[in-house]
């Protein structure tokens, strides 16, 4: 009621001090969380950690180098698709929205986002630059429908204290992973052995995610097919059941912490509950302060690699974060502008949004020294070769991850027989699929 008056009073020529604000009004829609109160006024982008703070001190940044351009920034919950889609049904369309890259074709497929090679041409962002994985996130037939943010993949986040203590390092001090089931197997059952804890923390409680995730790896590793075509999916191959087992032995055998959700599970790998936590590139940041803290577990004994091969191809899942221009007819040239420049000062900022832990998307920042100075980038280069996102045509990638993540926990877990998690993870994905 308050604003509607000010408005109003504001509008009545006789009254000083209510100035119109005639700078281009740029709407940015992102996740990340909100920092406010800690990052609200930085604009020194170095002073900046975390997700949450670099993205607001961009932003802070961008408006601050661009006095003519105002943001409004809408901070969304995580992943911020359900909010988006009511947006764009109630024609209030933001002109920027991050955008994961597995979600891009269920917009791109429907004719609700702007094509994006024109907008980076305009904007001076070189596509050639880009990595492949980060390339591959947003191009659908030959066509951009974003720009690329980050890469981001599950990694191995290694406790070396208590590897050291299990003998699994070599002689310069580099961690031993496996390289298929039954070396993981023989190296849990000796770290169990050695320290009495089990080999992996894992969040696996009300965490579909990071089943699907697993699973989808494995199964990659092996050239599994699990998305034939659009509306087909085949889960009960011998390369799917080999991939469930993997982690269906490790449950059975006591190889890991039970019973954890996301945040208890990253919880207890901070205070040493055991060797391995398999979680993304976000939490690359967290874990090495944690290494450089006195008297905790990872007390200098942190270390991260990427996902070991098991199977016949060094490949992880990935999927990455980009910015994604929705359709508004509404929008004018002025608005567009604003939003290259947007597009072009985020991407020269890439080296800073990688200190989150994600890959750079330009190969010449990968391949930088000031990226390979940061800690830990020399193991996760390999990602811009390993990174697999699932195939471009298949839709509805996010409840694909619930449904694909509950059947496989059921496996996992026992709940079900493998064989019949496998038939049922077959039957709902096609299902979903389908209905599409």
């Amino acid at each position: 009621m308050k604003r509607v008056l000010l408005l109003a009073l504001c509008a009545l020529p006789v009254l000083a001090g209510c100035e119109r604000d005639e700078r281009t009004t740029l709407t940015i829609q992102r996740i990340f969380g909100a920092c406010e109160a800690e990052y609200g006024e930085v604009t020194d982008i170095a002073e900046a950690e975390g997700e949450c703070g670099i993205m607001t001190a961009i932003i802070n940044r961008f408006e601050a180098e661009n006095p003519d351009i105002r943001v409004e920034e809408n901070i969304v919950f995580w992943p911020g698709y359900d909010q988006l889609t009511a947006q764009l049904a109630a024609n209030d369309t933001p002109d920027l929205v991050t955008m994961h890259g597995s979600v891009i074709p269920d917009y791109q497929s429907r004719g609700l986002l702007e094509p994006m090679d024109p907008v980076l041409e305009r904007a001076g962002v070189d596509a050639s630059r880009l990595t492949a994985a980060a390339d591959r996130a947003v191009t659908i037939d030959g066509a951009r429908w974003g720009m690329p943010i980050d890469t981001w993949a599950p990694l191995w986040h290694v406790n070396m204290n208590l590897f050291r203590e299990a003998g699994l390092v070599t002689e310069t001090g580099e961690p031993v992973l496996p390289s298929s089931p039954d070396e993981l197997y023989a190296q849990a059952a000796q770290f169990r052995e050695r320290t009495g804890k089990p080999y992996f923390v894992l969040s696996t409680a009300n965490e579909y995610a990071s089943f699907a995730r697993n699973f989808y790896t494995l199964a990659l590793q092996q050239n599994a097919d699990l998305f034939p075509a659009p509306r087909e999916a085949d889960m009960e191959s011998p390369e799917a059941e080999a991939a469930l087992e993997v982690f269906r032995t490790v449950f059975e055998r006591d190889f890991t912490t039970k019973n954890q959700d996301y945040s208890a599970a990253v919880s207890g790998f901070l205070r040493g509950e055991g060797g391995v936590m398999i979680v993304g590139t976000w939490m690359v940041g967290a874990f090495e302060e944690a290494a450089r803290t006195p008297g905790g577990a990872l007390s200098d004994g942190y270390a991260v690699r990427t996902y070991p091969r098991l199977f016949d191809q060094r490949r992880v899942f990935a999927d990455g974060h980009g910015w994604a221009m929705p359709v508004d007819p509404r929008r004018t040239e002025a608005e567009v502008e604003a939003a290259e420049r947007f597009l072009a000062f985020f991407a020269e900022q890439n080296l800073h949004w990688s200190r989150t832990g994600h890959l750079p998307v330009f190969t010449d920042v990968l391949e930088s020294e000031a990226w390979l100075a940061l800690p830990h980038r020399e193991h996760l280069a390999g990602l811009a070769q390993q990174a697999t996102p699932l195939p471009r045509y298949v839709r509805r990638q996010f409840p694909l991850e619930t449904i694909v993540g509950q059947e496989v926990s059921a496996a996992v877990t026992s709940l079900k027989p493998v064989d019949e998690a496998q038939a049922d993870l077959d039957r709902r994905a096609e299902a979903l699929l389908e209905s599409y």
